[in-house]
């Protein structure tokens, strides 16, 4: 597919290693460049236990076709993550989120794995339903976290780095009832 799913010119803030912006670029130049920006992620739960895995559409810049979190996106310049968050969950699945019923479980530092982003997580306990955006999501997957954890682990390929690494993080993992056991 030729055409992409995202504007390749929306502005962006560039941060630095602090997570304090420097400056804006467009989205093309942001990625090019590698340089550090900001975005979201959103881990959502029904009340059955089953998580949401979205495939990312075949036309994104980035792991096109693979598994990630519920939801993802930049935030634009000059949005607060919470905005983007619930901005992204309205864009990607059709729906609006209460106020306050997106639990932020932590923010991670820039990182390849996770896109050269400094990302804030999210996690949503909601039966809502969806209404994927074709043009930036291919499919929803329904599974429990323990067997997206056990997929992962036989199947690495199939998802985005960035959701590999944020499934590896203690506050990720117990958010999402992984978990560990006591090493003796």
């Amino acid at each position: 597919m030729s055409r992409l799913a995202q504007n390749q010119d929306a502005i962006f803030d560039v941060v630095d290693a602090h997570n304090c912006v420097v400056g804006q670029a467009r989205r093309k130049e942001i990625h090019a460049k590698g340089l550090l920006h900001r975005a979201i992620h959103i881990f959502w739960i029904k009340n059955n236990g089953q998580l949401c895995l979205q495939r990312r559409s075949y036309g994104k810049d980035s792991c096109p076709g693979l598994l990630s979190s519920s939801c993802a996106g930049h935030l634009d310049a000059g949005e607060s993550y919470d905005t983007a968050a619930y901005r992204e969950l309205a864009e990607e699945l059709g729906f609006t989120a209460p106020q306050g019923s997106l639990i932020k479980l932590e923010s991670f530092a820039a990182h390849p794995d996770l896109g050269n982003e400094f990302v804030c997580v999210y996690l949503l306990n909601s039966d809502d339903s969806a209404k994927i955006a074709e043009a930036e999501v291919d499919a929803l997957l329904w599974r429990t976290p323990h067997e997206v954890d056990q997929w992962i682990v036989s199947s690495p390929g199939l998802f985005s780095t960035s959701l590999v690494y944020l499934f590896q993080q203690p506050t990720v993992r117990r958010a999402l009832g992984l978990v560990e056991k006591v090493k003796g």
